[in-house]
């Protein structure tokens, strides 16, 4: 029998109920998750109740919920057999986006061949990474189509990471020779005083989010020699004056705490064979009271040009903790109120 066929429910009676089955009796383990989180994550996710039958799987719950459950479980099992793992976070990716049946488990080729399938993933050294919500998977998509992106919105939105993600597949692919990472050195409402170190030392703090990042798609040996031979920089904004940066991925990160002459001279810093990404929370601006943020000039300016792409997010985007989106969500309420 094929993989996730279909079963016809026995009588009328049974019309709430479809079965799959699943005949490698270890990859459902793997599918069912530890203690069959993964089926609570999706129970909870759609509405409805998954029951294990031996090597099948039974789907209770309405109709369009129920098919979307059943499209999910399926595209789960056929990431396994493609040798794919299953975390929380894939699931809540199928569960946002909807799972189709042309979404099938690992694909090869240049990424806007992937673009083309209906399926997004950026390719790095140590995972993939795939968009988890519609506007997530049009910003990677303007990443790639643009040589200069725009993506605000708030915290927990991706907005960094699928940038970053996107720059070390470019690297990887031979698109760019190297990748810029650099973001204003502002103190988010705290005064830190002197800090010891040299001047590494003393600007790291502020771009630890970045070396996260990267950490998470490059082995640690290879990021430090990358690091090491300047082929991934990362650096202050302020560093950034007088330079032109050619054949480069590059990024500025929390870009709302950029004035609006530093977004000017950042912005001018493209050079030939470049990508920029610009990325920013216009709600967590740290800038000197009646300073103007650089990132709103920058909408307000740029937006007509054609040539160059304005991804937004809002907080149904946060793929933090669950939580993290009802925060957001408070806060801009109170905002408007």
């Amino acid at each position: 029998m094929a993989i996730g066929t279909l079963t016809p429910p026995a009588s009328q009676d049974d019309i709430h109920e479809t079965l799959l089955e699943f005949p490698d009796n270890r990859l459902l383990i793997d599918l069912c998750g530890e203690f069959d989180r993964n089926l609570a994550q999706v129970e909870h996710g759609l509405g409805v109740q998954i029951f294990r039958k031996g090597n099948h799987l039974a789907v209770i719950g309405e109709g369009e919920a129920r098919g979307q459950a059943a499209a999910v479980l399926q595209q789960l099992y056929t990431r396994l057999e493609a040798g794919r793992s299953v975390d929380a976070g894939d699931i809540d990716g199928l569960l946002r986006l909807g799972a189709t049946p042309e979404d099938t488990g690992s694909r090869s080729g240049d990424q806007m061949e992937m673009f083309n399938s209906g399926s997004v993933e950026i390719k790095t050294r140590k995972k993939t990474v795939e968009p988890r919500t519609e506007a997530q998977k049009a910003y990677v998509r303007a990443l790639f189509e643009h040589e200069l992106a725009f993506g605000i919105g708030p915290a927990g939105t991706g907005k960094t990471y699928l940038a970053v993600a996107v720059g070390v597949s470019m690297f990887i692919g031979g698109h760019v020779d190297r990748i810029v990472l650099s973001r204003p050195a502002v103190e988010a409402g705290e005064r830190l005083g002197f800090l010891p170190g040299d001047m590494k030392d003393k600007v790291d703090p502020y771009m630890q989010p970045l070396y996260d990042a990267l950490n998470d798609f490059l082995p640690a040996k290879q990021l430090a020699k990358l690091i090491e031979e300047k082929k991934i920089e990362i650096a202050p904004l302020a560093f950034m004056r007088g330079r032109t940066l050619s054949n480069a991925f590059v990024v500025l990160d929390e870009a709302q705490n950029a004035t609006t002459m530093q977004m000017k001279m950042f912005l001018t810093r493209l050079g030939e064979g470049s990508r920029m990404v610009i990325t920013g929370d216009r709600s967590q601006v740290d800038l000197p009271r009646g300073v103007q943020s650089g990132l709103q000039d920058a909408e307000r300016l740029l937006a007509a040009i054609s040539d160059i792409s304005f991804s937004y997010f809002t907080a149904k985007d946060v793929v933090r903790h669950p939580l993290v989106a009802k925060i957001i969500q408070a806060y801009d309420a109170d905002a408007t109120s």
